[in-house]
């Protein structure tokens, strides 16, 4: 009794909001030896969160939730953990001993550790059927048994409580689908009506070659679920590519061009540290169709050298990026690559949740990252001092050679599937 007692407060407690009190559940998610539903603020009766949590014989409770502005988290709860509350921990998790991932917790309560999931954490935490998680010297195992109907009926119970309110929430996990956890394609289309034929769909992003052989780097959420790839240089014909590895925890995808396809000019990384405050000039292919055919060249500075929630994988770009910008190059002024546009912040998210818009907060891939995804892929890239100072002019001139727009095509129902 002492346990489903701790379960039920745990979910309580969720909140990545860090509401005080929390009521409910309000309908029900039973999946498994998962329980929750919906809960809402007790102070001031809003719609809070959806949360699901399973007991383990470690005496761990795992509570996974999405809230009212869809941010999904994970928390790891305890009778027998005693934080300082605002204490912070970072948490490795890895998934079937393939897919890893650092989560960077915070006590919210003295028993619970919460973490926001990356939307690609949250996608392998929905596939796999194991995941370790290991903090310090501590090291626990979860059987992660019916995660995949759980998440679909907690983002099914985010989505019916926003439409419908608490006073007619019920059973979640009836009529739940596959939750839309995945990354918008950049330009994609909103997809159809359900009960048609499989349509086409397309979206656009950007990548850049980083060999003479034609290695091409993007972001592994520009190609996720794409069935025919192309790829072209401003002003030159499209083609095609195909994917040669990808890394959706690191979001980085290597393509390669055809054989017949040649390379002059390709990207060289930087090879040296980079400091916050350094001056960085991003080149990519936002919006394409609604903007210039051509690339377009933003500049800003490396505002600090980490990223949500400290993650170290990840510089904090001012230099604007819009969807189509992901998977482009980030140079410093020398020329040289010092990181892979991948994503902006979730403004509408930000805004919801603070009452404050958020302003030239962007993100990109450190060269770390990317350096050894290449090199576990056996790529002949280049490394390069940074010799001198060069125009933003000059620096876009030279991209010219090497920086391409990535055209994706599949179908609605492949999306749906991701």
């Amino acid at each position: 009794m002492w346990l489903r007692s701790f379960v039920v407060a745990s979910l309580l407690q969720l909140s990545l909001a860090e509401l005080a009190h929390a009521a409910g559940p309000f309908g029900s998610v039973n999946v498994g030896n998962w329980i929750g539903g919906a809960f809402s603020n007790d102070e001031t009766g809003a719609f809070s969160h959806c949360a699901a949590t399973t007991p383990y014989a470690s005496g761990v409770i795992l509570v996974v939730s999405q809230n009212a502005a869809g941010t999904w988290s994970m928390a790891f709860a305890s009778p027998g953990y005693h934080f300082n509350k605002g204490e912070n921990a970072a948490i490795d998790v890895t998934f079937d001993g393939q897919e890893q991932a650092r989560l960077y917790a915070t006590a919210y309560q003295s028993n619970m550790l919460t973490a926001i999931m990356p939307v690609n954490v949250v996608r392998t935490f929905q596939k796999a059927s194991l995941m370790v998680a290991t903090s310090g010297r501590t090291v626990l195992n979860f059987d992660l048994a019916s995660t995949g109907p759980v998440i679909a009926a907690l983002a099914n119970c985010v989505t019916r409580v926003k439409a419908d309110g608490l006073s007619k929430a019920s059973d979640f996990t009836k009529g739940a689908a596959k939750p839309a956890a995945t990354a918008d394609k950049q330009g994609a289309p909103p997809a159809s009506k359900p009960g048609r034929e499989a349509k086409s769909s397309s979206g656009f992003g950007t990548g850049f070659v980083v060999s003479a052989n034609g290695h091409i780097v993007t972001n592994n959420h520009v190609i996720d679920g794409c069935s025919d790839l192309n790829g072209n240089l401003t002003g030159e014909a499209a083609m095609v590519l195909r994917v040669v590895s990808s890394d959706a925890n690191n979001d980085l995808a290597l393509l390669q061009a055809p054989s017949t396809a040649t390379f002059k000019e390709f990207a060289r990384i930087r090879d040296r540290p980079f400091r916050s405050g350094d001056s960085v000039v991003a080149i990519g292919f936002p919006y394409h169709g609604l903007l210039t055919s051509d690339f377009t060249v933003t500049t800003g500075i490396v505002s600090s050298l980490s990223g949500m929630r400290n993650d170290s994988r990840f510089l904090q770009i001012s230099a604007p990026v819009q969807p189509g910008n992901s998977g482009g190059p980030l140079f410093d002024t020398s020329g040289q690559i010092v990181g892979v546009v991948t994503a902006k912040i979730p403004v509408l998210r930000i805004a919801a949740a603070t009452g404050t818009i958020p302003e030239n907060i962007n993100f990109a891939i450190k060269t770390g990252a990317l350096r050894d995804f290449l090199d576990n892929s056996v790529v002949p890239y280049q490394t390069a001092e940074p010799k001198g100072e060069l125009k933003t002019t000059e620096i876009a001139g030279n991209a010219r050679a090497y920086t391409m727009l990535i055209s994706c095509t599949g179908t609605e129902q492949a999306d749906a599937k991701k």
